[in-house]
């Protein structure tokens, strides 16, 4: 897919791995939406920085919204050629402490919200005959960690959702998945958390926010024989 003038949602573009999509495909010439929820403020900063990129504020977790996000692209330009899906919480969740608030606000948010904003742009994109959905997970969603059991189920469903939309997609819009491994820790890790997570790696190191916007640049320029594939971008830790 040729990405110049092609309108390009990515949620949660405001920070972390969806600000680093946002501006490696802002490059391409594509005409970027870049949605944000709470970061107005780093949201503002990074359209000073990369003039062009329009933002979106929404929550995603009310019902409706993913409706309401899509029709104000589409009132703009008629069309969406590309749905990244990067919005997520993550919550630290030990056994034992679990409570429903934290569940719904991580199943609503991490899986439910990526599920209709794929049904309400697939269809758009299955009218025009053309269109890709890229959804983040993560290696946890293949190997669950104990004190992150919801967190880790959420991305496991976006595997499968991944898999199940590729199928019902197809042939006219290619669906893809893409697990990080440990990239951009969270800041209330401690050191010996952060250790682990990259001994646990082949390659001995954290990965970047950057490593993540490449290959969602390649599956969107160069992937158009790759549907319903889980590509790990981890490191190595999958197979570990």
């Amino acid at each position: 897919m040729q990405l110049r003038n092609k309108v390009i949602l990515v949620t949660g573009g405001a920070v972390r791995i969806g600000r680093a999509i946002c501006c490696e495909l802002h490059q391409t010439g594509a005409r970027i939406y870049c949605h944000y929820h709470q970061s107005e403020q780093a949201a503002k900063d990074l359209q000073h920085k990369k003039p062009g990129i329009h933002l979106l504020q929404a929550d995603l977790s009310e019902p409706g919204a993913d409706k309401k996000l899509i029709k104000k692209i589409l009132d703009r330009d008629g069309h969406i050629d590309v749905l990244v899906n990067s919005a997520a919480l993550f919550i630290k969740t030990p056994f034992g402490s679990v409570d429903e608030d934290e569940w719904n606000k991580l199943f609503n948010l991490n899986l439910k919200a990526g599920f209709f904003l794929a049904q309400e742009a697939g269809k758009q994109m299955l009218a025009q005959g053309a269109g890709k959905i890229i959804n983040i997970a993560d290696t946890s969603g293949l190997r669950p960690w104990p004190s992150y059991i919801p967190y880790s189920m959420t991305k496991s469903g976006v595997i499968s959702m991944t898999k199940g939309l590729a199928k019902a997609l197809a042939p006219a819009v290619q669906v893809n998945c893409i697990n990080p491994g440990p990239v951009l820790l969270p800041e209330d890790y401690t050191v010996r958390e952060k250790e682990r997570a990259i001994e646990r790696t082949l390659l001995k190191r954290e990965g970047r926010a950057e490593d993540i916007a490449y290959a969602v640049r390649f599956l969107l320029e160069d992937g158009d024989y790759i549907t319903g594939t889980v590509l790990a971008v981890d490191g190595g830790r999958s197979i570990q």
